[in-house]
């Protein structure tokens, strides 16, 4: 339970630090415009990456559970 908790907690750690390393960075950049082909461009990026990830964990649990890995 212990190591659980603690697991937790680094990982929350790590979240907030990238958190605020991400919003200092993206404050810094006050003279940088992002254009709407910019946005369109970052919101796509993000909506495709998040999409190939879901599917290839999808992909994982699907052939754990089929068994598929239990030949390996």
């Amino acid at each position: 339970m212990l190591r659980r908790v603690l697991l937790v907690g680094a990982l929350m750690a790590m979240l907030v630090g990238t958190v605020i390393f991400a919003v200092v960075i993206w404050t810094g950049l006050e003279g940088v415009a992002i254009s709407a082909h910019g946005w369109i461009a970052l919101g796509l990026g993000v909506f495709f990456a998040t999409g190939l990830g879901i599917g290839l964990m999808a992909l994982v649990f699907f052939s754990a559970r089929r068994g598929y890995d239990d030949q390996v």
